[in-house]
């Protein structure tokens, strides 16, 4: 019996260091730092998402926004919305500052007690787009106060992204 006990203890702390290991080996965007001088009021309200990376979440979903309104408590209500086999979608979520509110990092929880990165690396000084990420670089999303942006604008965001170490071979334009 002790026998089955070490060699079960020793087959999950292996898998635990192999998980462990794994994780750290992901492109990370700890090098990119989050803007500062960030006005959380101004953020506020709909933004359309210009570009992403593929991730599993927004796995078919098209006309996607994310639209943010401050909370009483301090918090951010998120609600993020588009189409999914042409029909609407929306996910609720609540975030909350990783720090100071001067700075434009944030964690996002849809699955409460759980929060995941959410941190804006750019932001043009009008406010009218923002480029975000997570805390690896498999996650990217360029984000704009309008539907559109124009070809030379959106080409240099690429451009900053590919610099910043994304795919832009794999970002696509939902």
């Amino acid at each position: 019996m002790l026998h089955a006990l070490q060699t079960s203890f020793a087959v999950v702390l292996g898998a635990g260091i192999m998980l462990l290991a794994g994780c750290s080996s992901l492109p990370t965007t700890s090098h990119i730092p989050a803007v500062t001088g960030f006005d959380a009021a101004r953020y506020m309200g709909k933004w359309y998402e210009i570009a992403r990376l593929p991730n599993r979440f927004e796995r078919g979903m098209s006309k996607c926004t994310a639209e943010y309104s401050l909370r009483d408590d301090g918090k951010v209500q998120v609600v993020n919305s588009g189409l999914k086999d042409g029909k609407p979608k929306s996910a609720s979520a609540v975030a909350i500052f990783a720090g100071e509110p001067s700075t434009g990092e944030l964690r996002v929880s849809f699955f409460r007690p759980f929060y995941g990165s959410y941190r804006i690396i750019h932001l043009e000084p009008d406010y009218s787009v923002a480029v975000v990420t997570a805390n690896t670089a498999n996650y990217y999303w360029l984000l704009a106060r309008t539907p559109t942006l124009p070809a030379a604008d959106l080409e240099r965001y690429l451009q900053q992204a590919a610099e910043w170490g994304f795919a832009r071979d794999k970002i696509e334009f939902p």
